[in-house]
């Protein structure tokens, strides 16, 4: 029985040891790679389409400084403010669930980059679990700088389109450094549903949200509560 409880006891100290080196490690290296881009391939082949996935690491050097603005202020508008749980937002979103309006969530983006980076999308109590640890550690371990920076590379924004990188090359075919303002809220505000909505004929919907988002950009800028200088 000692035995068997120091076997437990180490194996979770090595997990643990794992989870943490592996959060280390991705605070100086690029994700090359996530969970969603291999699941959306085997996707993708069970659909019998062509496997695509276009990604490629950008530093946030080489992004405009409103492309982090853009995505705070369409997912996370306390981004800069909170621990990475904004439970303000969470409860609000409790409240309108329950209240049988359109479902929401009320993850941050430290959240959804632990989510993206680390784990598989689903609602399992255990994912959960998982990522509002991972989230803690990222939080901990990592400047936000840096997070908004990996959310930026390794969002899903449309059809095997991961990252500002491709997604600027594959909509206006440019460089992320090259891209406007009003192009990076566009992007921010096809995010609750990239396959769904598109970034180059915008719907009603995609449109309004893109002015809203656009508007929220000047208000966080002018009250300093985004990353970069500008």
């Amino acid at each position: 029985m000692k035995f068997v409880l120091k076997l437990i006891r180490n194996i979770i100290l090595l997990v643990f040891s794992l989870t943490i080196l592996w959060v280390v490690v991705l605070r100086f290296f690029p994700v090359l790679i996530t969970p969603l881009m291999v699941i959306r391939c085997f996707e993708q082949s069970d659909e019998g389409r062509e496997i695509t996935l276009k990604h490629s690491w950008v530093g946030i050097g080489e992004m405009p400084y409103y492309a982090p603005t853009a995505v705070i202020a369409a997912e996370d508008s306390h981004f800069i403010e909170h621990h990475g749980f904004d439970f303000d937002a969470i409860e609000k979103a409790a409240k309108e669930n329950l209240d049988g309006r359109r479902l929401r969530g009320g993850s941050t983006i430290s959240q959804q980059t632990a989510k993206n980076v680390f784990l598989w999308p689903g609602r399992s109590w255990l994912r959960k679990g998982l990522e509002a640890y991972f989230t803690f550690l990222i939080e901990l371990m990592w400047p936000k700088e840096r997070i908004v920076e990996v959310y930026l590379n390794s969002i899903e924004m449309g059809d095997g389109i991961y990252g500002i990188s491709a997604a600027a090359e594959e909509y206006w075919n440019v460089k992320p450094a090259e891209l406007s303002r009003m192009q990076c809220a566009t992007l921010a505000a096809i995010l609750p549903s990239p396959r769904k909505y598109s970034a180059t004929k915008p719907g009603p919907f995609v449109r309004r949200r893109t002015n809203s988002i656009f508007q929220s950009m000047k208000y966080l800028e002018n009250n300093n509560l985004t990353i970069g200088n500008h």
